[in-house]
């Protein structure tokens, strides 16, 4: 009789996707793309469903599965598997599950499973698979397992992946080349718990046989994670919350950023912006106003070598291609003592290695720019990366162009006049009357990214790469005099601006034992600004001949550094880990300012040597508390001193879900890149050496506290801060003994200040499901103390509230998102009346009453962007681009980027420049593979 029911239930099975006659009691869904073996896919399903699957591997040793799932029910995908690899299922009245080729399996499979438990009656876990090598007993002793964790398309490494032993805190984060070491594992019966940032979490069963040898972890890309920019220790799975014991660390998957709303492309630096303690409302500028911190605060670092220049275009997009970018990390604060030279924060980013499987050609076409990159493996052992960007003037290029190019015309003489803050490299003045203008702009930006990685074996592996990113910025324009001014005649204006970056490096990773780790790097980097700001104007004397005459100013900044760092790990106990290194770097930093071409006024030429090392502990006495006390010591040539940095973190978890957290440590900083008082003396900004006196080596003291709370669905994360600043530099030139007929000479005048920044930041994340994104507050103040402005008065980056609205919804192929962001406006100095004097000669003068520093305030700032992304997917599920459309400052506000006055009459009249308006993009992403 059992055996007529039987043959009649899978009768009825073979009709209706292969489902037993019983209803399976779960309303478990699956969503995701999967490629992996039957039984993994079993294994998969048995855990996220929390439903039990009994099987014989050599039964299905042979099958796969690959295929996309949308929230599908588990009924429907168990189903599907089945009839696709010609198997079956048995549903019993226990809601076991039962993979079977013929009737006659079920009883065996039960049998077995009686027999050779594998599994608690009344705990799930991945053990409810039927595995021969599995039913031997538990190592009696614990162990130590070592392996790596990689991409499971392209065998890229995974750097900071969390790799847990199941229901126990023992848990470790993998290297920069992927490479992990879990120590006290307590029996080979565990699973192991894997996520990174970007891929779908996944586990992996140990057994007698895998743990003899370096176990490989393959992870897939999520197709559409539900949680894309996230902080590190709040990702989508609750194994992840080890990951917590870390403060102030942001993490991003470049893959994701384009279903974040953009202005021209997907931008990694601007996306940080989205996330509390990092200022949103700088467009022209990508580089990072973290806490109260200038850009030139933040360390920046491009696999290893540090990048000066971090921006295109004014600053309008970061100067990095996502497509060559694996991974990147910020740390707000508080960071480690491996790393040192800046007063802020730092941005590391891991440049990708390359497909080691196979050759992918893909590219991106937006209205700024084309892009296209190339990965490839060249042997068994070595892979190559090159990815291009360059843009090209179409319309979106042209009108942020113009944007920041706008010239202007004003009658000349006594009694008038114009003064103001002009854009870096911008266009002013003019003539009145009928000069005829023309202006021919031809600017660009590119950026060249190339990595050759050689792995010999499994123990070493051998990296060079290089990076070159450029900017020509080109506002040169022709004037036309009229007739009736000598004869008419000519100015020729060039305005030409010429930056960017050079930087290589070439690191050897070596694992020495399954316990130490080295990674030795050597680099080079450079960084240029050229400014040619000159007229030649070409009039004719009363007899007809031409004359010449040349006016303007030249400048010129240049950086070089050359840097040698050693970094080791060594996981001395489970509980246990020892980070030291050491550095060295050689900076040579030139600056210059001629007149005429043939005057030179600055001509400034400083080398710095700076050395040292640093040790860290990692810490962890009981289950819940980790300690990482730190220190950096740091010799500085110029000033012939040590300077000692003790650094210390802490994170308690109170509770599966609360976690404390604080961190304090002391900052040096030797490469300063001082702000002019006046932005139309030339180039805005430039990079200088502190020297001990007239540019004394900066410093700042963080203290950082806070907590977090998660649950399945949402995450709250709060975070204050205080920050000291000591020894901070302004700029300033003063031109004197000025007489006709006579140039005088220009003075330098550095001026030393202290300051203080400090403010809380509130995250409200909500982490699953079609719908994610964030709410998050930051309140903050910075101030400057300067005696020669009189005192404090906030600093030119202050923000007192800023609030971010994240919205990301996903729909099948589709992503809909949408950002509101709101911020107090910045201070600025503004002019208040101005008044003439006649000097010795008789000819008139105007001077300006200015208000107090940094006195007023822009009107607040606040726009609302959006996008929606298509993704082009194969039948097999594999992503093959897609087609972005964004919309940046959607209702047309008027944001003010700076204020621009002019002087008639002794009135002054103020006009305000603004930030783009509102500004559509498309954007379309192709894979060859």
């Amino acid at each position: 009789m059992k055996r007529i029911l039987l043959l009649l239930g899978l009768t009825g099975a073979m009709g209706i996707n292969a489902w037993a006659q019983r209803p399976l009691k779960t309303q478990a869904t699956i969503d995701g793309f999967y490629s992996l073996s039957m039984t993994k896919m079993l294994d998969t399903l048995s855990l996220k469903c929390k439903i039990r699957i009994i099987y014989e591997p050599e039964m299905l040793k042979d099958y796969m599965v690959t295929d996309r799932y949308l929230n599908d029910e588990v009924k429907d995908v168990l189903g599907k598997i089945c009839r696709e690899n010609k198997v079956y299922y048995w549903l019993d009245p226990d809601q076991n599950i039962y993979i079977i080729r013929k009737p006659e399996d079920v009883s065996r499979l039960k049998k077995m499973a009686i027999e050779k438990p594998v599994f608690k009656e009344n705990q799930l876990s991945s053990t409810t698979l039927l595995r021969e090598e599995r039913v031997v007993s538990s190592k009696p002793e614990p162990f130590k397992i070592t392996g790596r964790v990689v991409d499971n398309a392209s065998g890229e490494s995974l750097p900071a992946a969390i790799v847990k032993v199941r229901n126990t805190n023992n848990s470790t984060a993998t290297n920069a080349d992927g490479y992990f070491t879990l120590l006290n594992v307590p029996s080979d019966t565990c699973v192991l718990d894997i996520n990174y940032i970007g891929y779908r979490p996944d586990v992996y069963a140990l057994n007698k046989v895998n743990i003899r040898t370096e176990v490989l972890i393959e992870l897939f890309p999520a197709v559409k994670s539900l949680n894309e920019v996230v902080i590190t220790d709040k990702r989508r799975d609750n194994a992840m919350s080890t990951d917590k014991r870390r403060v102030s660390v942001l993490q991003i998957s470049p893959s994701k950023l384009e279903e974040l709303p953009n202005i021209g492309e997907k931008d990694i630096l601007r996306s940080f912006q989205l996330m509390p303690g990092i200022s949103a409302s700088n467009e022209s500028s990508s580089g990072a106003y973290v806490r109260g911190g200038t850009p030139d605060q933040n360390l920046v670092l491009f696999d290893g070598f540090t990048v000066y220049q971090v921006d295109h275009l004014y600053g309008f997009f970061s100067a990095f291609n996502s497509n060559a970018v694996k991974d990147v990390t910020l740390y707000k604060g508080g960071f480690s003592a491996k790393y040192g030279g800046r007063l802020s924060s730092v941005t590391d980013i891991v440049g990708k290695e390359g497909n080691s499987k196979e050759t992918n050609i893909a590219g991106d076409l937006s209205l700024l720019s084309a892009n296209v990159f190339l990965e490839k493996p060249l042997n068994s052992k070595s892979t190559l990366l090159v990815a291009y960007r360059h843009s090209y003037q179409g319309p979106l290029y042209n009108k942020i162009f113009n944007k920041f190019n706008s010239s202007t015309t004003v009658a000349s003489g006594p009694g008038s006049g114009r003064m103001g803050g002009g854009p870096p490299g911008g266009g002013g003045g003019g003539f009145g009357g009928n000069a005829a203008t023309v202006t021919v702009p031809s600017s660009s930006f590119y950026d060249l990214n190339a990595k050759y990685t050689y792995a010999p074996d499994d123990k070493n592996r051998f990296s060079w790469s290089i990076y070159q990113g450029n900017d020509n910025l080109d506002n040169s324009r022709d004037v036309a005099l009229p007739s009736f001014l000598s004869g008419g005649g000519s100015i020729s204006s060039t305005d030409k601006t010429t930056y960017g970056n050079l930087g290589s490096s070439f690191k050897w990773s070596s694992r020495w034992t399954s316990r130490l780790y080295s990674n030795t790097l050597l680099s080079y980097s450079t960084y240029h600004s050229d400014r040619d700001n000159s007229n030649k104007i070409t009039v004719q004397d009363s007899e007809g001949v031409n004359q010449e005459i040349s006016t303007g100013t030249f400048e010129k900044n240049n950086l070089k550094d050359f840097s040698l760092k050693s970094d080791w790990e060594l996981q001395a106990a489970s509980k246990f880990k020892v980070l030291f290194g050491a550095f060295a770097s050689k900076q040579n930093v030139s600056y210059e300012n001629s007149l005429n071409d043939t005057s030179t006024l600055i001509n400034q030429h400083t080398k710095a040597l700076t050395g040292g090392g640093y040790v860290e502990l990692e810490i962890t006495p009981g289950s819940r508390l980790q300690l990482n006390p730190s220190l950096r010591s740091t010799y500085y040539d110029l000033t012939g001193k040590m300077y000692l940095e003790p650094r210390f973190s802490a994170t308690y978890t109170l509770t599966d879900r609360f976690t404390l957290k604080g961190s304090t440590g002391k900052f040096y900083q030797f490469t300063n890149r001082v702000i002019k008082e006046d932005i139309l003396a030339g180039s805005r900004d430039f990079w200088v050496l502190s020297n001990g006196n007239t540019i004394p080596v900066s410093s700042a003291l963080h203290y950082i506290a806070g907590f977090s709370y998660e649950t399945d669905q949402f995450l709250i994360d709060v975070e204050g801060y205080y920050k000291t600043l000591d020894n901070l530099s302004e700029y300033s030139q003063r031109q004197t003994g000025r007489r006709p007929g006579s140039s005088g000479t220009l003075e330098e005048h550095f001026y030393n200040g202290t300051g203080y920044t400090k403010g809380i930041e509130f995250l409200l994340q909500k982490t699953h499901g079609k719908y994610t994104g964030w709410v998050s507050y930051t309140l903050s103040k910075a101030v400057n103390n300067f005696e020669v402005y009189g005192g404090e008065f906030p600093a030119n980056q202050d923000t007192g509230h800023e609030f971010k609205l994240v919205n990301v919804y996903h729909d099948g192929k589709w992503t809909f998102s949408a950002t509101w962001i709101y911020a107090t406006g910045k201070p600025y100095t503004a002019p208040l009346t101005s008044y003439t004097v006649n000097d010795y000669s008789g000819r008139s003068r105007t001077f300006l009453t200015i208000s107090e520093k940094n006195g007023a305030r822009m009107p607040a700032y606040h726009r609302l962007d959006a996008s929606v992304t298509y993704d082009l997917i194969k039948i097999d599920s594999r992503k093959t681009g897609s087609i972005g459309f964004s919309l940046f400052n959607i209702y047309n506000r008027s944001n003010i980027w700076y204020k621009q006055y002019s002087i008639v009459n002794n009135q002054v009249l103020t006009s305000n420049v603004n930030y783009l308006g509102f500004t559509p993009n498309i954007t379309l992403s192709l894979k060859w593979k």
